[in-house]
């Protein structure tokens, strides 16, 4: 059985499911929720400890005290491959970012290969499910292109700004699915 509620945040409603025990998706996107709980029975409960685990990390959040990831039980469902990704998001400190590349080396080092995909990565990213929670919103392109956001664009820059990051150094997307018009 799932659990989910929904909450309000500085970047729109937010879609928070868990089951009895942990933490499985956070969703800035409805489309998002709807499509990743498709076929599952979901129950309109607010009140099971992980989701008010996570309503009050989220606030915390929001509030700016920089809440630890290691706080909440945290169950994503995904291969293996998105796993180690979605750990090494985890790792990535509040306030900083690193580039598709970095997290393809820092892969190949924990799957001891000598390359690894930036797009292989930057596919695993994008299937986060506890987007904001697991941060990743801190990853950009290379040379600070601000790419590759689910959320949006806009949402991806009010959170780095909420962590304090420097977004003068960054620059907009000017090709592909995230150009900005």
């Amino acid at each position: 059985m799932l659990y989910a509620t929904t909450l309000p945040s500085p970047v729109g409603e937010l879609a928070l499911v868990g089951t009895d025990a942990a933490l499985t998706g956070l969703w800035l996107e409805r489309r998002a929720f709807l499509d990743a709980t498709a076929g599952c029975v979901v129950e309109d409960r607010p009140d099971a400890a992980p989701l008010r685990l996570g309503r009050e990390w989220i606030a915390a959040y929001f509030a700016g005290r920089r809440p630890s990831i290691d706080a909440l039980p945290l169950a994503p469902g995904g291969t293996p491959f998105r796993q180690l990704i979605w750990r090494l998001l985890r790792a990535i400190p509040y306030g900083e970012c690193v580039t598709y590349g970095e997290l393809a080396r820092a892969a190949a080092r924990a799957l001891h290969k000598e390359r690894m995909s930036s797009r292989a990565v930057g596919g695993a990213v994008g299937r986060n499910p506890l987007s904001i929670i697991i941060p990743c919103h801190r990853v950009v392109g290379a040379g600070g292109n601000l790419t590759g956001y689910g959320g949006g664009i806009a949402r991806k820059i009010r959170l780095l700004e909420l962590e304090g990051v420097d977004m003068r150094r960054f620059s907009l997307p000017r090709h592909g699915k995230y150009a900005v018009l």
